[in-house]
């Protein structure tokens, strides 16, 4: 019987446990007030938000081709210093995301670098050119110099965003 009892406990606790690492995954659009944001785009509409280490998991799964909608949470590590047009987000210490905007219908502010972000879209996986990764090192404020280095294409993890909150 102690054991029956033993046995039940522990996996009432594994269950708890694994309840709670759930919730630190993502976190829902109505806990945060939305009036410490700018909105833009559409509005985030998504109910689960995740934070930037889960999206990173999810982009490990996804191959060339592949699209998944989500909405995630995250840090501006670098934008377009000509108009706003992309930015570059935060996974993980060592990882980020290329953001573009649905239709080149809207732009976000130049200065957001290190600001926080909510992000909705679809993430994929593609392949750049050295063309375009050129244009987007010249687009950053990089020298000549850096970018006549750039020689060959990379595996990009890209998102192509809805809508965008940034914190003020």
């Amino acid at each position: 019987m102690k054991k029956i009892t033993l046995f039940f406990a522990g996996l009432s606790c594994l269950v708890a446990c694994n309840s709670v690492e759930k919730e630190k995954e993502s976190f829902s659009i109505q806990d945060i007030t939305i009036s410490q944001y700018d909105n833009f785009g559409e509005e985030i509409s998504s109910e689960a938000v995740l934070y930037k280490e889960a999206i990173a998991e999810k982009y490990k799964d996804l191959n060339e081709g592949d699209t998944i909608d989500i909405a995630f949470s995250s840090t501006v590590n670098d934008v377009c210093k000509a108009k706003g047009c992309w930015m570059k987000v935060a996974l993980n210490d060592d990882q980020e995301t290329m953001v573009k905007f649905k239709d080149y219908g809207f732009f976000v502010p130049k200065d957001i670098e290190n600001d926080t972000i909510i992000v909705q879209g679809r993430a994929y996986v593609s392949e750049t050119s050295v063309e375009e990764l050129r244009h987007l090192a010249s687009d950053a404020g990089k020298s000549e110099t850096e970018i006549a280095a750039i020689t060959a294409p990379k595996k990009t993890y890209s998102f192509m965003a809805e809508g965008v909150l940034v914190k003020q």
